[in-house]
C-alpha cells in the first residue's frame, strides 16, 4: 500500500498544479457505495487538487482492505479513482476430514474464514495454521494441509484445503500417581483421556484416541472427583505425556496429592429472615452434618437456595459459600450467604421466531407476564410447557435485566413442522402387514388447534377417525376434543388349554371430552363415549381342530362417560428426558345403552436423564399400568383385558392373555398390572435415532391379577421421524410356557414408550 501510494504521487507531482475539481468518478468499485467514497476521499467538486488530499484518500480506501490497487487519473480536473479489488471467497471446501456438514462449517468459522470473507493469502495461511492446531488437539500428529486457489473470474476464488490426516495417538497406558483411596474407575467416567480398553469399539468402551485440547481439563475434573469424596486439600498436577512417535502410542502421568477426608461439619444459611425463614431451607439441603463432604452436594444446594430466593421474586439474587476447613478434626463447616438484591418484576415478554404460531398461543402458557414478579419456577415450567407443545423444535426463554427492579423475557422459539401427511408401515408378528396413513395438523393455522384424519390397516386391525383438538379454549384453562371414529379388531386366540377363539368387533361412534387445568401439570375432566358394537365369535376345539360353535353374534350399544385426571411435567413432547405423566380414569358404561361395567385404568411413566451422572445422553424410563374391570350386568369379551404386546408385555403377541374359556362361560380377565425398565442410548442425534434396552413384566387374571404371570426382555430401535415416532422392537420372552404365543419382532408407527 505505502509503495503503491508513494508512486501514485510522485506521478502526481509532474501534472497536479492549481486546478480545480471538475468531477470525480469511481471506477471498478463495487465492494463500498459512491456515498461511502465520497465520504472517504472528503473531495468535492470545486476543490483544489493537491497532491496531499489525493495521497490522503488513497491510504483511506486501503484501511478497507478491499484493494490490490488503485490508481488515480487527472484530465483536466476530471478526477479517475481506478481499483483493483481484493477477490471474495465464492466457496470453502475441506476435504478428508469431517464429515458432516454443521461439523465443517464449525470449523471453518474456528478458522476464521466463511463464504463472501475477502481472500488475502495471509487469511489463508493464518486458517491452515488453525486447522493443523485443531488436527493435533484431536491427537493426530504429522498432519499435513496443502491449500489449493483456483479462480472463479475477475471477482472470485474457491479455496480448498486437502487434509491428509497424520496418525492418531493411541493411549495404552495410564498412570495415576498418589490415587490410595480411588482408582482409575473412579476418574474414567469424567476424563477424556483414558488408556485404550481391550475391546474399544464396544459400546461404552474408551477408544484410548488422545484429546490434546482436553488433557488440561482432565485434572481438574480429577480433582472434583476428590472434592465429591471430601478430599478438599487435594492437588492435581499437570498431566505429562510421553509419545512413542515410533508406535504412535503413549503413556498418560496423573500426579495425584489426596490429602486427608473431611466430613461436614455445621451448615449455616444468612439471610434475610424477612425474606425467608433460613430455620425452613435446612431440612432440604443435601448435605448433611456427619456425612463425607460433598462438593456436588453443595452445587445443588446453592442451586436450591437460589431457586428458593428467586420463586420470592428476587431474580438477582447470589448465593455465595465458604467453606471453613478444621484440618485438625477433619471436618468442614459450610456458610452459605445470600444476597437477595431487589424484587424483580416482568418489564414485557417478547415472543421471537413464530413464524406462523401466533403470539397468543405461545404467550399463554408463559406462566410470568407484564407486571408479575418474577419466579424462577414460573420460568423453568414456562420453558417445559411450551417444549410439550409439540409446537416447536427448541425452545429457549432469555432473562434481559431493565433496571434493578425490572426485566424482560424475550422468548425464542424454533417452530417445528406440526403438519405431517404420513404414509408408513410395517410388519408385526401378530398383525402381520400394517399400513398406516394420516393427515394431522396439531397447530392450524398457528392456533393451537389439532385437526387429524387417520387410518390403521393389518390384518387384524382397521381404525379409521376424524379429530378436532382445541387444548385451551378461548385461550383459557379448558381444554376439550371431539372425534367420530370407525374400529374392527379381530382377535385370533389359542391359550394353553384346548380352548380356541377367534373374535371380530365393529365399533362405530363418536366420543366428546372436555377438561380443564386444576393446578400447574394437572388436569381433569370427563369424556362421553357412545358405540354401536358388533361382535362375531368362533369358538374351536383345539384336540379335533373343529368349531364347537360355528357363530355366535351380538350387537349392543356402549354409552359410558368416563372421569379422568391427567399430570404431566415433562420437559419435551416427543423425547422427553425429565418428568412424570400419569393417569386415572373410570369408564362407568350404563348411562343408557346395554353395557353395564366399569373399568379403572392407571397409568404411570417417569423419565430421568441421566446426563448429570455420566456425562452422556442415557435416559432412565418406568412405565406402570393397573387395570380393573367390574361386571354390572352386561359385560363382554371383547371388553376383558387382554396382555401382551408392546404398549403391555414385549416378548409376547399382542393380545396373548385373555379369555380362554368356552363361549358357554363367557369369562373375562378383570385385572392386569404391567410395568417396564428401560435405558435408552443416542445412536445418531442428528437424526434422533437412539436405541436402548428393557425389561417388562406383566400379571393378568380372571380373580387375581398374579394368575398368569410373565416378564421379557430385549433392546429396541427408535426414531422420531418426520413421520412420527417409530419402533423397532426385538425381544425375548423369559419364562413363557407351552402354549404362549411369544414374539421375537415387532414394529410400531406413531408410539413411543
Amino acid at each position: 500500500m505505502k509503495k503503491s501510494a508513494l508512486y501514485t504521487s510522485l506521478v502526481l507531482a509532474t501534472f497536479l498544479h492549481a486546478q480545480e475539481i471538475q468531477s470525480i468518478k469511481y471506477v471498478n468499485l463495487s465492494k463500498i457505495s459512491q456515498d461511502i467514497a465520497d465520504e472517504t476521499t472528503e473531495l468535492r467538486v470545486g476543490d483544489e487538487i493537491n497532491n496531499k488530499s489525493i495521497n490522503s484518500a488513497i491510504k483511506k480506501f486501503y484501511k478497507f482492505g478491499y484493494f490490490d490497487d488503485i490508481s488515480v487519473n487527472n484530465e483536466d480536473g476530471n478526477l479517475e479513482f481506478i481499483f483493483i479489488e481484493k477477490p471474495s471467497i465464492a466457496n470453502i471446501e475441506i476435504n478428508n476430514y469431517k464429515s458432516r456438514d454443521e461439523d465443517k462449517e464449525a470449523l471453518s468459522s474456528m478458522m476464521g474464514i466463511k463464504k463472501g470473507n475477502m481472500y488475502t493469502t495471509s487469511k489463508i495461511k493464518q486458517a491452515k495454521e488453525i486447522l493443523l492446531k485443531n488436527l493435533e488437539r484431536e491427537g493426530y500428529v504429522n498432519s499435513v494441509v496443502e491449500v489449493e486457489i483456483e479462480n472463479l473470474g475477475q471477482d472470485a476464488v474457491a479455496v480448498t484445503f486437502n487434509v491428509n490426516v497424520g496418525d492418531e495417538i493411541i493411549i495404552k497406558k495410564v498412570n495415576y500417581y498418589g490415587s490410595d483411596n480411588l482408582d482409575a474407575g473412579d476418574f474414567e467416567d469424567v476424563t477424556v483421556n483414558n488408556e485404550k480398553d481391550f475391546i474399544s469399539w464396544w459400546f461404552g468402551q474408551n477408544s484410548g484416541e488422545v484429546n490434546l485440547e482436553q488433557l488440561e481439563i482432565d485434572g481438574p475434573r480429577i480433582r472434583d472427583q476428590y472434592f465429591k469424596q471430601g478430599y478438599l486439600d487435594s492437588v492435581i498436577k499437570d498431566p505429562f505425556l510421553k509419545i512413542n512417535f515410533a508406535s504412535n502410542d503413549a503413556v498418560l502421568d496423573f500426579f495425584i496429592s489426596e490429602g486427608q477426608q473431611y466430613k461436614t461439619n455445621d451448615i449455616k444459611i444468612y439471610v434475610d429472615a424477612s425474606i425467608i425463614d433460613p430455620e425452613s431451607l435446612y431440612s432440604e439441603l443435601k448435605l448433611s452434618k456427619d456425612d463425607i463432604f460433598n462438593i456436588e452436594k453443595l452445587r445443588e444446594d446453592q442451586e436450591f437456595l437460589k431457586t428458593k430466593v428467586a420463586d420470592l421474586g428476587y431474580a438477582f439474587n447470589q448465593v455465595v459459600y465458604d467453606i471453613k476447613k478444621d484440618e485438625e478434626n477433619g471436618t468442614a463447616d459450610i456458610v452459605f450467604n445470600i444476597i437477595p438484591g431487589k424484587k424483580v418484576y416482568i418489564n414485557d415478554v417478547i415472543i421471537s421466531g413464530n413464524h406462523r404460531t401466533l403470539d397468543r398461543v405461545i404467550r399463554r402458557d408463559v406462566y410470568l407476564a407484564h407486571g408479575d414478579l418474577f419466579s424462577l419456577t414460573d420460568f423453568e415450567d414456562s420453558r417445559n410447557k411450551l417444549k410439550r407443545t409439540g409446537y416447536f423444535d427448541d425452545v429457549t426463554i432469555e432473562q434481559k435485566r431493565v433496571s434493578e427492579e425490572t426485566m424482560d423475557l424475550i422468548v425464542k422459539v424454533k417452530e417445528a413442522p406440526t403438519g405431517t401427511i404420513s404414509l408408513g408401515g410395517g410388519y408385526g408378528s401378530y398383525d402381520g402387514l400394517m399400513i398406516s396413513a394420516g393427515i394431522n395438523e396439531k397447530n392450524v393455522f398457528g392456533s393451537g388447534l389439532g385437526v387429524g384424519v387417520n387410518i390403521d390397516f393389518s390384518e387384524k386391525n382397521q381404525n379409521y377417525s376424524l379429530s378436532l383438538t382445541n387444548p385451551a379454549i378461548y385461550d383459557s384453562k379448558y381444554n376439550g376434543t371431539v372425534e367420530v371414529h370407525n374400529r374392527e379388531d379381530e382377535i385370533d386366540y389359542s391359550g394353553t388349554t384346548d380352548g380356541a377363539y377367534e373374535l371380530s368387533k365393529v365399533s362405530n361412534g363418536f366420543s366428546v371430552s372436555a377438561g380443564r387445568e386444576i393446578v400447574r401439570n394437572l388436569y381433569a375432566g370427563a369424556k362421553y363415549r357412545f358405540d354401536m358394537i358388533e361382535e362375531n365369535y368362533t369358538d374351536t376345539d383345539t384336540s379335533t381342530n373343529t368349531p364347537l360353535l360355528s357363530t355366535y353374534n351380538q350387537d349392543y350399544i356402549t354409552s359410558s362417560i368416563t372421569p379422568y385426571i391427567n399430570f404431566n411435567n415433562t420437559d419435551d413432547y416427543m423425547l422427553p428426558r425429565n418428568g412424570i405423566k400419569a393417569g386415572t380414569s373410570l369408564e362407568y358404561a350404563g348411562v343408557g345403552g346395554d353395557s353395564k361395567y366399569m373399568k379403572s385404568l392407571t397409568n404411570f411413566k417417569y423419565f430421568h436423564s441421566l446426563e448429570d451422572s455420566i456425562d452422556s445422553d442415557w435416559i432412565f424410563r418406568y412405565r406402570a399400568n393397573l387395570n380393573f374391570l367390574v361386571d354390572n350386568g352386561k359385560l363382554t369379551r371383547g371388553d376383558s383385558l387382554y396382555m401382551g404386546g408392546s404398549k403391555s408385555l414385549r416378548g409376547y403377541e399382542s393380545y396373548a392373555f385373555g379369555p380362554d374359556d368356552s363361549l358357554r362361560n363367557k369369562t373375562v380377565y378383570k385385572q392386569m398390572f404391567t410395568n417396564s425398565i428401560e435405558l435408552s442410548f443416542p445412536l445418531v442425534p442428528k437424526s434422533k435415532m437412539r436405541w436402548g434396552v428393557f425389561y417388562d413384566y406383566g400379571m393378568i387374571g380372571k380373580d387375581s391379577m398374579s394368575e398368569i404371570q410373565r416378564s421379557g426382555t430385549g433392546a429396541l430401535l427408535e426414531w422420531v421421524s418426520p413421520f412420527g415416532p417409530l419402533q423397532f422392537i426385538f425381544s425375548q420372552a423369559l419364562d413363557d410356557e407351552a402354549g404362549d404365543k411369544t414374539s421375537s419382532f415387532e414394529f410400531a408407527l406413531g408410539s413411543s414408550f
